[in-house]
């Protein structure tokens, strides 16, 4: 059995994360409806996996946003996938300081929190307001609320 089959037990409730994995694109990704972001963390830290990126999706209409963690465990890339119905998410900031850069900059970009951590001043855009990256002009799934969308950065 390897790794990608089961993975260790987490310390906050000492379950297993579970679900079923599948490749696609060089990534091994874990589909499980109930994964929950530090769950993830604390198990990719239990078997020493490196924290790689967050790549954030602004999905069509109004579905939201998609954040996918990407973690590297002895050359294999590990992927999970947090479908956003809101514009926020738990940080795993405290469990991975390497999670830092990344996430202010998807909060910056995308208007997303980051939920239990304190954001510095803004990196991208001093001056700016958060959602610069945002398709239509609005925070995300309210239009109107006066942050500036791509295509008004474009201009």
């Amino acid at each position: 059995m390897t790794v990608l089959e089961t993975l260790p037990e987490t310390s906050a409730n000492n379950q297993p994360i579970k679900g079923s994995w599948a490749e696609s694109g060089g990534v091994h990704w874990l589909t499980d409806p109930d994964l929950n972001v530090r769950q993830v963390a604390k198990a990719m830290n239990a078997v020493g996996a490196r924290f790689i990126t967050i790549t954030a999706y602004q999905l069509p209409k109004d579905e939201g946003f998609r954040l996918e963690y990407h973690w590297d465990l002895d050359g294999r890339l590990l992927g999970f996938s947090f479908p956003l119905a809101g514009n926020s998410i738990e940080s795993i900031y405290d469990l991975c300081e390497a999670v830092d850069w990344i996430e202010r900059e998807t909060h910056e970009g995308f208007g997303l929190e980051f939920t239990g951590r304190v954001y510095e001043p803004l990196l991208l855009r001093e001056g700016n307001a958060c959602g610069v990256n945002l398709r239509e002009t609005g925070a995300p799934g309210k239009p109107g609320s006066g942050l500036m969308g791509q295509e008004e950065v474009a201009k």
